[in-house]
């Protein structure tokens, strides 16, 4: 099965004021994500709000991604679901439309707290895009599914015919790495964390990820990788060390689903408002940001059009 090679990007969804879906920056946000080095997108996942989106919704952002994408731009689809049927569903319409794979995390109700439960889970949704490549999205500070990934993949390995890997967004570097040595190698294990890239890199295995701040900081994110491709440690370092810097701006605005999205009406893309139950940015909070941004010169360096 194809690993992916490169950052992929976990994008916003686009709202109109009155918070229903806007897929008409679509095709313009695909293109500056291709022209900034990424090699595909996520869909519908958390930086998307994926679970305050309607099936219906989710189908037709798919089918707006897909029309949109360039060639060799990855489209893959987020079917997570605290309805498995509904997932199933989704996984079935990504296969349908042409998505290159699909993923899903652990729903948020009812938690999953064993690793049996977790692969019952994944099983049924991959079953619905047998022929797809399916990434199990690790994210356990928004589900609580704090489970141990080397004994998921031990119980994955051989039930489930199209598991890819997983997309690893958690803190430890030590697992992630066990998870990437697991069989020599056999899974994708896709880096979830913007601000540890170089240190995924340094353990010797991580070839791709994907990420939420690649929207506005991708280019610099593609070239941490760039760089230590080409033995430029210092320049690695840089990359990083102001990747982090960004990072550190919209922990103060509650993160990048609702800063990180407003960042992208900074630099020209205006995506609109998150959707209810989240609590938006105020005026005063984005002209702050933008001032914290200017202090390190962010704009010169971000995303560009």
């Amino acid at each position: 099965m194809e690993k992916i090679i490169g950052l992929i990007d976990a994008p916003f969804t686009p709202f109109y004021d009155n918070a229903e879906v806007n897929y008409e920056p679509i095709p313009a946000y695909a293109a500056m994500l291709a022209k900034n080095g990424l090699k595909g997108v996520f869909i519908n996942g958390s930086s998307g709000e994926g679970y305050m989106l309607t099936e219906d919704e989710r189908m037709k952002l798919a089918e707006a991604w897909i029309k949109a994408a360039p060639k060799g731009f990855k489209v893959i689809v987020h079917v997570g679901s605290c309805c498995v049927k509904s997932s199933h569903i989704l996984a079935e319409h990504a296969h349908a439309i042409g998505a290159w794979g699909i993923g899903a995390m652990a729903p948020p109700f009812p938690k999953i707290g064993r690793v049996e439960e977790l692969v019952n889970y994944c099983e049924e949704i991959a079953a619905g895009a047998p022929n797809l490549p399916f990434y199990y999205y690790h994210i356990p500070a928004f589900n609580g599914a704090f489970l141990p990934m080397v004994k998921f993949l031990e119980a994955v390995d051989g039930r489930i015919p199209n598991f890819a890997g997983i997309k690893y967004t958690y803190e430890s570097l030590y697992e992630y790495n066990q998870c990437r040595m697991y069989k020599g190698g056999k899974f994708d294990m896709l880096h979830g964390q913007d601000e540890t890239i170089l240190p995924s890199l340094a353990q010797g295995g991580a070839q791709g990820g994907i990420g939420g701040t690649t929207n506005y900081n991708g280019n610099n994110l593609v070239g941490i990788i760039e760089a230590w491709k080409e033995g430029d440690i210092e320049k690695a370092r840089e990359l990083q060390n102001f990747s982090q810097d960004v990072i550190n701006v919209i922990c103060h605005y509650r993160g990048n689903i609702i800063g990180g999205k407003r960042i992208m009406k900074l630099i020209g893309l205006d995506l609109g408002k998150n959707r209810t139950p989240f609590q938006n940015m105020t005026d005063e909070e984005e002209a702050a940001m933008k001032n914290e941004l200017e202090a390190i010169n962010f704009f010169e360096r971000c995303n560009k059009f």
